[in-house]
This record gives C-alpha cells, sequence and structure tokens, in this order.
C-alpha cells in the first residue's frame, strides 16, 4: 500500500448526506438481510432488470421463508449484480459479516450473523471503527431532528410548507404550529415559528422536490402565490372519500395538483432561502439522478437553478449527487458561482466509474475547497461502509494518477484528499463543531 493510499485510508471522513434509521430502531427488533439490503438502489436495479413491483413486495415479506425470497429474486440478482450497488452490498457483507459472495447458500448464514451483531454498539463499530466516519449530515426526509449527534447533525426540509395542495395540508401544518391558518401571511408566519423552533437542532436545509417536479423555481410575486393559497382553501366542490389506516371512513376536500400549485411552491421556497441567508444556514439540494424507478432526470438538471445562485449569493449551496449526468454543468456552475459547492454524495454507489470520471475532470477545473468527496447517502449503515470504502479508493486512484503524471506532488495529494473528505464540508456547515 503506497504512503498516499495509506493516508487516505485513515483519514476520518465528514459525511455530507445520510438517511440512517437511528440505532435504537435499529436495534430494537430482529433484521432481515433483504428488508435491509433491498430497502433503496439495489431494488431499483432488480425492477429495472425485470423483477416485478408485485415480487418486489414479496421479496421483503418477512412472513415467507428467507430462502424462498431468495429465490423470487435471484434471477434478476444475478442479472444486476454488476452494478456499483452490488458492489456497495458486496463489499459490506464480506468485511462486516464475513461472506464472501451473497446467495442462496450464505442468505440465512448472513440472517444470522446481521442478528447476532444487532445491538446497541453497532453503530460505534461499523461507523466509527470500521468506516471511519466522524459525523454525519442527516437527512430524516420527514424531518426527524432528534437524532443520536455522536454520528448525525440534521438538516430539514419543511415539505410540509411547500408542498400544499388542500385545505387538509393546511390542517396539518397549522396543527404542528398550533397557530390558525386562514391567510398566505398566517402560512408565512408559521413557517418562522417552525424554523426558530428547530434553529438550535438544525445545521441546513435540504431541498428534494426532483421528485416531485422540475427545480427551477421562478421568482413570484405574492399576489401570485396567494392566488393558489385561497384557492386551496376555498375548495369546496370536489371530495376526497379516505378510509384511514384504523377503518374510520373520512371526507376530505380535494385537492389540486402539483402543476396547479407551482407559485405557491416557487413563493415557499424563496421564503425558505431567505431565511437561510438570514441564519446564515447552508442548503443542500437533490439534483441529477433519482433514486428508484421511472423519475425523469431532465428536472434535476442543476442549470434550473442558476437564478437562485444569482439571488441568494450569500447562501451556501451544497448541490448533490454531482448531478449526474450533469457533471460538467455542474462543474460550470461551481467554477462560476462562489457560493455553489460539488458534493459527490452517492456517486460512488451510482457508479464508481463516473465518480473518478467526474472527480478527475472537477480537480482540473473547480477549486478544491469546493468538492465533497464523500456522502453515503443510506439507510443502513452496512451501506455506509461499503460506500465509504469504494470512495476512498476512487479518491485515492484519482490523485496518484496525478502524482504519477506530476499534476500534484505527493503532499498536495494527500491535502486534497484530507479537503475532499473532511475539510470542505466543515467549511460550508460552519456550525458543525467536531
Amino acid at each position: 500500500m503506497s504512503s498516499l493510499e495509506t493516508y487516505i485510508e485513515n483519514l476520518w471522513i465528514v459525511d455530507s448526506h445520510e438517511h440512517t434509521v437511528q440505532e435504537d430502531e435499529r436495534v430494537s427488533s430482529k433484521v432481515d438481510p433483504l428488508q435491509i439490503f433491498l430497502s433503496q438502489y439495489a431494488s431499483s436495479d432488480l425492477i429495472s432488470a425485470g423483477l416485478t413491483v408485485e415480487d418486489y413486495v414479496r421479496a421483503l415479506d418477512t412472513r415467507i421463508p428467507l430462502k424462498e425470497r431468495w429465490k423470487i429474486i435471484e434471477p434478476y440478482w444475478i442479472k444486476a449484480k454488476n452494478t456499483s450497488y452490488f458492489e456497495v452490498i458486496k463489499l459490506a457483507v464480506h468485511d462486516i459479516y464475513g461472506i464472501s459472495e451473497l446467495n442462496e447458500d450464505t442468505v440465512e448464514d448472513l440472517s444470522i450473523k446481521m442478528n447476532s451483531l444487532n445491538k446497541k454498539g453497532l453503530y460505534k463499530w461499523i461507523l466509527k471503527d470500521l468506516a471511519k466516519i466522524k459525523i454525519s449530515v442527516y437527512d430524516g426526509i420527514s424531518d426527524v431532528v432528534e437524532v443520536d449527534r455522536n454520528f448525525f447533525m440534521p438538516v430539514v426540509r419543511l415539505e410540509d410548507f411547500i408542498l400544499i395542495r388542500s385545505r387538509e395540508d393546511v390542517r396539518k401544518v397549522s396543527a404542528s404550529v398550533k397557530i390558525p391558518i386562514h391567510s398566505l401571511r398566517d402560512l408565512e408566519r408559521a413557517l418562522e415559528i417552525k424554523v426558530q423552533s428547530l434553529l438550535d437542532k438544525i445545521v441546513g436545509f435540504k431541498i428534494a422536490l426532483a421528485y416531485r417536479r422540475d427545480i427551477h423555481f421562478e421568482k413570484v410575486t405574492y399576489d401570485e402565490a396567494e392566488k393558489v393559497f385561497n384557492k386551496i382553501l376555498g375548495s369546496e366542490k370536489t371530495f376526497i372519500r379516505y378510509t384511514s389506516p384504523d377503518g374510520i371512513r373520512l371526507t376530505m376536500s380535494d385537492e389540486l395538483s402539483v402543476e396547479e400549485c407551482r407559485p405557491l411552491q416557487n413563493y415557499m421556497v424563496h421564503r425558505i432561502l431567505e431565511t437561510a441567508s438570514r441564519q446564515r444556514l447552508p442548503v443542500q439540494i437533490h439534483t441529477g439522478l433519482q433514486e428508484g424507478n421511472l423519475n425523469l432526470v431532465s428536472n434535476s438538471n442543476p442549470l434550473h437553478l442558476a437564478n437562485l445562485f444569482m439571488e441568494y449569493y450569500d447562501v451556501k449551496f451544497d448541490v448533490f449527487h454531482g448531478s449526474y449526468p450533469y457533471v460538467r454543468e455542474l462543474a460550470v456552475l461551481a467554477k462560476n458561482f462562489p457560493n455553489v459547492y460539488v458534493d459527490l454524495c452517492w456517486l460512488h454507489a451510482v457508479s464508481s466509474l463516473s465518480a473518478k470520471s467526474a472527480l478527475e475532470e472537477l480537480l482540473d477545473m473547480v477549486p478544491a475547497n469546493k468538492i465533497i468527496g464523500f456522502g453515503g447517502d443510506y439507510k443502513h449503515v452496512e451501506g455506509i461502509y461499503g460506500h465509504s470504502k469504494i470512495a476512498r479508493k476512487n479518491i485515492f486512484e484519482v490523485l496518484q494518477e496525478k502524482v504519477d503524471r506530476g499534476r500534484f506532488s505527493l503532499e498536495e495529494a494527500k491535502n486534497i484528499a484530507r479537503m475532499l473528505l473532511h475539510d470542505n464540508l466543515l467549511e460550508i456547515f460552519t456550525t458543525i463543531k467536531v
């Protein structure tokens, strides 16, 4: 192992992005290897390879014996295991649980080993001792902020305030902040109350609306947004008949479409960015490939965000996933705008080769302090470990090649590695103290 590789292997990582279930919840019940490893990513490739959604659901049903469930996915596992998503699983299963290959003969053994280790201390062992991750920025999706701060620091999306489409949505926001909401001004006040209640708990904001619409958030007037909000509150002619999980039948006013509500969404996104500016908090934004199947990736082109970068010049934007496949577009934006940073979170797991290629080009084009080298983006700690191992290897290989060509000295390469994996994120998230 070269001195550069050893140096990178021993660096502590400040991780930009995780969705991981909290340890107390993880260890409170028996774990199932298919539910863990197919909770995201690899399942998308299985479906892309031909697995039906119905069979995917059956594969996660623990009432069915594990080996029988494995046989459901096995034909598609064989077809899809060439992808980087499966390399993450392979590394985790081998290094953490000592199983060289996951198959019909080993899946039950894996289940036994996973459950034997599924106890308090698991996260310290995997995240700290094995992966050497100092701290992770945490996106609980539903704005979870009560987290174990030995491992995680949360950001919030506040999508309840953005994606309002019905009177029921307004009622839920009203209940959450305990004030009546009868106007757009009331909604703005509710947002202020919510943010104030979170300021001592969060380190930034997150925008992930590319899963619902494009990410061009036009500047709209109060009147334009108010018309939509008033239409939502004034809905009275059409209704939704809804049966709750406990069997109670409810009648609720109908909802507007996401497209109809664009002016209100745009208005509220700008209000959140104004808040980020006032509070001097960074904003993470999902761009590029979306997780899952049947998404429209063009909705996530980072060029849609240029107006935000220009207007909110005092907000630091942590732009996710290298915007893959729009890597060069994001590189140009980061080169032009001092407040735009390229985050390679998830990308090493999406495509190891693409992540290496992106990093190689970024280091020729963008100041090194503006590149975030790793964010796991996993719901389970095993995925974080496997992904981090690929990321370290990629960063080493890119930097070693530049050292070999005389582009960087060894000390310059080591310094850049530390910036990518540790220092840069702390410069963006100044409230994180490690």
